[in-house]
C-alpha cells in the first residue's frame, strides 16, 4: 500500500484561525467513494481525522487528500427517484429569477444546464466551470475545463452564477465564498444546493463527513459565510430533509464585523451521540449476522457500507446491492464487497439486506420489498 501524502489544514475554514480540537479519528478509511474493478491489494486507505474549532464549532477534516485521489474517477451519477426530483425542484428554483448568463460552478453531466436552457429561451449562455465535465457542452452551453478559485478570469457577462451540491466538497469554503464575493457584481445572483449536513448527522447518516464531505457546512455556518462576504439571502427552500436550496443577491462587499454564535458544545454532543450510534449499531448487527441462517447483503455501493466496514461490521455478506449499472459486478472499494443489481435477491428466501441509507431510506426499502417481500430489512 502506497503512503499516503496528506495535506495538512491545522486551522478553521471559517477563519483560517488555528482553534481545532480534535474530535476522532478512523484508521484505515477508503480514501475513494466508488467501486473499482482493480485487486483489492490497490486500494488505498488513510485516516479520516475528525475536529472541532473551540472558537466557532465548525468540525472539518484536518488531513486531507489529494484530489486526483478523491475522484479518482467518475462516480456522481445520483440515481433514483429523489434526486430526479432534487434535481427539477432545483431547477424550478433558479427559474423564478430568469437568468439570461449563467455561470455554473461544477456541473458534472450537465443535466441542470440542459434542462434550463431547454426551459428558458431567454438564457443566452450557459458557462460551466468544470475541472473534469462528463458533458461535452452544445452551442449555448460552453465548458471550461478549470477550478474556480482567485485566479478565474472570465470576461463575457454574468448576472447568475449557479452550483449545486458542489460547496460541501471545496477544501477553502471561506476562502471559496470570499472568491464568488469579489467575482459576482452587486445586484446579481448566485442559487445553489446544498446538502442539509446538519439532519444528516441528526439522522445519523454516515455521509455526514468523508474525504469528500470534508466540512460540516451546515446551515449557519453557510448563512455566516454569505453574510460576510456581501451577500443578502433572498429565499431558502427546504428540500425534504435532503437539500437545502439558496438564492441570493449580492449587495456588498466583505464585512468582518459579523459575528457567528459558537456552536463548539452543541455540534460535539452530536458528534458523540452519532459515533456511540453506530459503535452499538455495528455490535448489533453483528450478532444479528452470525445468528441468520440465509444470505446478508448491505444496501448501497457508498460510504454508507463503507462506514459499516471501518467500524467493524463482521460476518458472512454476500455483497453490496446497488441501482448503478456502472457499479455491477464491480468491487466496493476499501472492502471486498462485490456489487449486485438488487434484483438478486427476488424470489429467494431467507435473505436479510441492511438498510442505512439517509434520506433515501424510504425509496430503498419500497423497491426491495416490491422484488422480495419476504426480505428481512435491517435499519
Amino acid at each position: 500500500m502506497s503512503k499516503i501524502k496528506y495535506i495538512y489544514r491545522n486551522y478553521n475554514v471559517i477563519n483560517q484561525e488555528e482553534t481545532l480540537e480534535d474530535l476522532y479519528t478512523y484508521k484505515d478509511f477508503p480514501v475513494y467513494i466508488g467501486c473499482t474493478d482493480k485487486s483489492v491489494k490497490t486500494d488505498l486507505k488513510a485516516d479520516l481525522s475528525v475536529t472541532i474549532c473551540k472558537k466557532t464549532g465548525i468540525m472539518q477534516l484536518d488531513k486531507l487528500l489529494p484530489l486526483e485521489i478523491v475522484y479518482g474517477d467518475y462516480h456522481s451519477e445520483a440515481i433514483g427517484s429523489l434526486w430526479q426530483e432534487h434535481h427539477f425542484s432545483f431547477i424550478d428554483f433558479i427559474q423564478k429569477y430568469k437568468p439570461k448568463n449563467v455561470l455554473e460552478i461544477g456541473g458534472s453531466n450537465g443535466f441542470v444546464a440542459k434542462e434550463m436552457v431547454k426551459r428558458e429561451q431567454g438564457i443566452n449562455n450557459w458557462i460551466m466551470v468544470e475541472p473534469a465535465p462528463a458533458y461535452k457542452g452544445d452551442e449555448k452551453i460552453k465548458i471550461i475545463k478549470k477550478n474556480f478559485d482567485e485566479n478565474f478570469k472570465y470576461k463575457g457577462k454574468i448576472d447568475t452564477v449557479v452550483h449545486s451540491h458542489t460547496f460541501e466538497h471545496i477544501y477553502e469554503p471561506g476562502l471559496f465564498m470570499k472568491y464568488l464575493g469579489k467575482f459576482i457584481k452587486n445586484g446579481n445572483h448566485q442559487i445553489f444546493s446544498v446538502p442539509n449536513l446538519q439532519k444528516y448527522l441528526e439522522n445519523m447518516q454516515a455521509n455526514w463527513i468523508n474525504f469528500e464531505h470534508n466540512v460540516y457546512l451546515s446551515e449557519e455556518y453557510i448563512d455566516y459565510l454569505l453574510s460576510v462576504n456581501g451577500f443578502e439571502i433572498l429565499e431558502k427552500k427546504y428540500f425534504y430533509e435532503h437539500s437545502i436550496f439558496y438564492a441570493t443577491k449580492k449587495i456588498g462587499n466583505f464585512n468582518r464585523e459579523i459575528k457567528l454564535n459558537n456552536g463548539y458544545k452543541k455540534n460535539k454532543k452530536l458528534f458523540n451521540k452519532f459515533n456511540n450510534f453506530y459503535s452499538n449499531f455495528v455490535s448489533d448487527l453483528n450478532s444479528k449476522i452470525a445468528s441468520f441462517d440465509g444470505n446478508v447483503y448491505l444496501f448501497g455501493a457508498h460510504i454508507f457500507s463503507q462506514f459499516f466496514s471501518v467500524m467493524g461490521l463482521t460476518g458472512n455478506i454476500i455483497g453490496v446491492l446497488d441501482n448503478s449499472k456502472i457499479k455491477e459486478g464491480k468491487r466496493l472499494y476499501g472492502t471486498n464487497y462485490t456489487v449486485f443489481n438488487p434484483e438478486v435477491i427476488r424470489n429467494k428466501k431467507n435473505v436479510m439486506v441492511i438498510v442505512r441509507a439517509g434520506a433515501y431510506q424510504d425509496e430503498v426499502k419500497k423497491q426491495l420489498l416490491n422484488i422480495n417481500p419476504t426480505v428481512n430489512i435491517i435499519e
